[in-house]
């Protein structure tokens, strides 16, 4: 059964709100990690609604994360960021309007692989401007044409206090967010159903980041985090297997 003006069944509703929702109240707590985590579930349930979808869902959590911890925030380090993430949106808006919705899973795919053997395997960086102009760029290409904006910039904060991780990603996605949800719908690619989906699981998100705010303890457990990256391997290689055939 589908929902009406979505185009969308309510099994892949429910899927995808369970993404948002732990994802939000993981990104929350860590600093990133909620599109890890719901865009392969729409790839998968809902490709129609990439990257859209996802890129909009990045302006309420990161409005709130920043309004609760904009003190923290590495504001030498956010202008290199936004620096390198304006030519890297462009790239990323050309990717999604001249690939195919196979290409775009590839996209996915791949980005989410990467991010995850990133994670495990990255050394301390020091922040150079250099550094923090290509992983802005690096965000802003990922973050617009699949959805996936907070790896790069993990790399780089994994190793800094957490409050100075979470603000400066955040405020790097509030302005990065809402710069992709502008040039995508300039190209075309938003459409009144990404619109009307978002709105839907905006609720779930923000109760999911104030969720995430009071349980940081619980949320940064050793176990979390592996669970967390295994389960987006897991399913950008579904994405990839399906992307080819």
């Amino acid at each position: 059964m589908e929902i009406g003006g979505l185009g969308i069944s309510v099994w892949a509703l429910a899927c995808i709100a369970l993404a948002a929702g732990v994802g939000a109240a993981l990104q929350s707590s860590v600093g990133f990690g909620m599109n890890l985590l719901l865009v392969p579930v729409l790839a998968l349930v809902h490709p129609e609604a990439l990257p859209a979808t996802a890129v909009l869902l990045g302006v309420p959590i990161s409005l709130t994360m920043v309004r609760h911890e904009h003190h923290a925030i590495d504001r030498r380090g956010l202008v290199w960021i936004l620096a390198g993430r304006v030519p890297g949106t462009v790239f990323g808006v050309w990717i999604v309007a001249t690939a195919s919705l196979a290409a775009l899973k590839g996209v996915i795919g791949v980005s989410v692989l990467i991010a995850v053997a990133a994670s495990l395997v990255a050394p301390p960086l020091r922040l150079t401007p250099g550094r923090l102009f290509a992983g802005g760029a690096a965000s802003g290409t990922t973050g617009t044409a699949a959805g996936i904006g907070g790896p790069p910039l993990a790399l780089l904060y994994q190793h800094h206090p957490g409050p100075t991780m979470r603000a400066t990603l955040a405020a790097s996605f509030a302005f990065g967010t809402i710069l992709s949800t502008a040039m995508l719908a300039l190209a075309g690619e938003v459409g009144w159903a990404d619109c009307g989906l978002a709105a839907c699981l905006v609720p779930l998100v923000v109760g999911g980041s104030v969720a995430g705010r009071r349980a940081h303890q619980a949320l940064e457990h050793r176990w979390l985090r592996p669970a967390v990256l295994g389960f987006a391997a897991v399913s950008a290689v579904v994405v990839l297997v399906e992307a080819a055939t």
